[in-house]
Order: structure tokens, then C-alpha cells, then sequence
């Protein structure tokens, strides 16, 4: 019997680029989400199966699930969508997978693994553009410095954001930043730290950002001390730790609301032609104590094209493969050389 699967948030900006390419590699999805009109208009185009359904309607969720192998969660801001989907997966012994990149979602995900395990099910938040290529760029570095205590990672991204990305950029304003020491979680003033990177194009001046790699990376490695960098210009640095005053305003509701709702009126994501002319460019570093390093860098396609990518190849792999439960990351579940075997990715070693 051919396992079912389903695309929650189909509707979204990235749900409706993973349904089309679904569409084009063969697979049938089932396309789901809250919004009748756009998720039928989507199921339309693409010729697949569709559901209506709220995540706060428990029954309804358990009556979409039954016979449902894998969800591809596409919902977010995943904040407040990963828990109930989840839940529901948990309940049906559906494979969870999303594309956050939020830290908050993959603690708590990583915290159920037992659960998971005892349900069979893989728990996988994050098998997008982050944390992908990074996660697999943090596994390459340590398999060649088994030895490394530290790990920074780093990236420019190319391109606009979808509405999604720049709701959870909002929320993370008022989270600030977040690296790893020691093995554990400290959270820091956002725009905590600065260097140079010498990305495989060239220097740019970066800055520490919550990315999700900052969890991920540490369960895929088991190195305890890891920082994520974003390149920046002086001026948006700047604009980011005058931010730090502004945190408790942050913080509040009806800010972020307001400030979501400016994002839904102004924001639709790059379109394809942006997509096509825009890269990612990713440098890491593992070191020792005693001083001993290893770097690379990494170029991939528009970020949300390897979403769709890797996103896809990994269900795919979980279509085809019968795998023990629990939580995993995308070089845990898939392997280090992962990311470079997605179309367009490729990694070098520095000398």
C-alpha cells in the first residue's frame, strides 16, 4: 500500500513552491491548511487531494491524519503551530517534519523524542534552508576535527523574505540573540557579537543571530560551544542593538501584531526570477582547545529553493525507508553529505 502524505499550510508561500515541485517530481501530496478558498484554489492547480482543517480543532486534526504517514508542516509562524501538529502526529503516528528555524520550536520538539520513539514516528523540525546545508556543513567540519571544542557558523542570504520568515523575524526582535556554551543555551542582547567572514566571494562584517543551528548543531556534533553570524551592514547592526531598548515594547502583543500585520500588506516572498539570480553563501569553522581549526564554505540556490528541495527529498527518503522513531537532525536522519547532493550546493575546504 502506497503510504499517504500531507502539506499542511499548502497555501503559504513556501507550501504552495514545494506542492508545485511535488507535482512536477510525481509524488501526490494531500494539500491542507485553515483557508478554504486559497488551499482549494492551490489543489486545483496542481491536481491534488485537499483538506480544510484548524489546528485548534483536535477532532477534526485526528479525523485528516488517520492514514497519513508523514506531515510536512508548512504552517507557520511554527511558535505557535509546531506544539498542536505535533500533538496530533504523536496521537496518529504520523512522521512530523517542518521548516522552521526557530530555536524554541526545536527544544521542544527534541524534548519528545522518547515520546516519538515509543509512536515510531521521526520528529524533524527544520529540513529546509535552515538548518540544511548548515547542519550538514557543522557535521563535514567535525567529521574532519573530531577533537573540536567550538563551532561558527555563518551565512548571507540572498533574496527577499516570505511574509512567514519576516513574521518570525519580528518575533525573534523581541527574544534577542542566543548562542551555545558549554553545552547549554545562553541567551544574549541581540547583535551580541561581530567579526569578519571570509565567505568564498569575500569578507563581509557579520553578526550573531538566534539561528537554528544554535540546537541543532550541538545535538548533530555534541560540540558545546556554537555561534551563528549573519552578514550585515554597519548601519543594520546598528539599527539591531538600538533594538535592545526596545525589547519590553517588543515583547507586547499588540506590537508584534501591528508589526505582522505592516509585513502581510508589504511582504510576498522573492519571485521566481529573483530566486533564479540569487545565492546563499555559508562559511563554518570547527577549533579545538589547543587551537587546531577547519573551515569551509558552502554556495547554495535561493534559500527557499533548497527548501523545496531538501524538504522534499526528505520525504521522499521517509516514503521509501522505514525508520526508528524519534527526534532527529537533517545530517543525523540523512547524512552529512546531504546538502551536497541537493541540486546546486557546493562545499569546499579551506587550505
Amino acid at each position: 500500500m502506497k503510504k499517504k502524505w500531507m502539506i499542511y499550510g499548502a497555501n503559504g508561500y513556501t507550501g504552495q513552491l514545494i506542492a508545485r515541485e511535488a507535482r512536477e517530481r510525481g509524488l501526490k501530496p494531500i494539500l491542507a491548511g485553515r483557508n478554504r478558498k486559497s488551499i482549494e484554489s492551490i489543489a486545483a492547480e496542481t491536481g491534488f487531494d485537499s483538506m480544510v482543517f484548524d489546528l485548534e480543532d483536535t477532532p477534526a486534526m485526528n479525523k485528516a491524519l488517520q492514514g497519513i504517514s508523514i506531515v510536512l508542516h508548512c504552517a507557520g509562524p511554527f511558535s505557535a503551530t509546531s506544539q498542536p501538529m505535533i500533538e496530533a502526529c504523536l496521537r496518529n503516528h504520523c512522521h512530523y517534519l517542518d521548516i522552521t528555524g526557530e530555536i524554541s520550536v526545536f527544544a521542544s520538539a527534541h524534548k519528545r523524542s522518547d515520546e516519538a520513539a515509543h509512536a515510531d514516528i521521526v520528529l524533524m523540525p527544520g529540513v529546509g534552508f535552515d538548518v540544511v546545508p548548515t547542519d550538514c556543513l557543522a557535521a563535514k567540519l567535525v567529521g574532519a576535527l573530531p577533537a573540536a571544542t567550538a563551532l561558527t557558523l555563518a551565512f548571507e542570504a540572498g533574496g527577499d523574505m516570505s511574509p512567514g520568515t519576516a513574521k518570525t523575524s519580528i518575533e525573534g526582535l523581541a527574544g534577542g540573540g542566543c548562542v551555545r556554551e558549554d553545552g547549554k543555551l545562553k541567551w544574549v542582547p541581540l547583535a551580541w557579537k561581530t567579526r569578519e567572514i571570509r565567505f568564498r566571494h569575500g569578507k563581509r562584517l557579520a553578526v550573531t543571530i538566534p539561528w537554528g543551528d544554535v540546537f541543532t548543531a550541538y545535538i548533530s556534533t555534541g560540540v558545546p560551544d556554537i555561534e551563528v553570524y549573519m552578514s550585515a551592514p554597519p548601519s543594520s547592526i546598528l539599527q539591531m542593538k538600538r533594538l535592545r531598548m526596545l525589547k519590553p515594547l517588543l515583547t507586547m502583543s499588540w506590537v508584534q501584531n501591528l508589526m505582522k500585520k505592516r509585513i502581510e500588506k508589504s511582504v510576498t516572498g522573492p519571485q521566481g526570477s529573483e530566486r533564479q539570480t540569487t545565492q546563499m553563501q555559508l562559511w563554518g569553522e570547527a577549533s579545538t582547545a589547543n587551537g587546531r581549526s577547519v573551515s569551509a564554505t558552502m554556495t547554495t540556490p535561493n534559500g527557499y529553493d533548497v527548501t523545496v528541495t531538501a524538504s522534499l527529498g526528505i520525504v521522499e527518503y521517509l516514503l521509501e525507508n522505514d525508520v526508528e522513531g524519534g527526534f532527529y537532525t537533517p545530517s543525523l536522519l540523512m547524512g552529512a553529505d546531504y546538502a551536497t547532493r541537493l541540486p546546486g550546493i557546493t562545499m569546499q575546504f579551506n587550505s
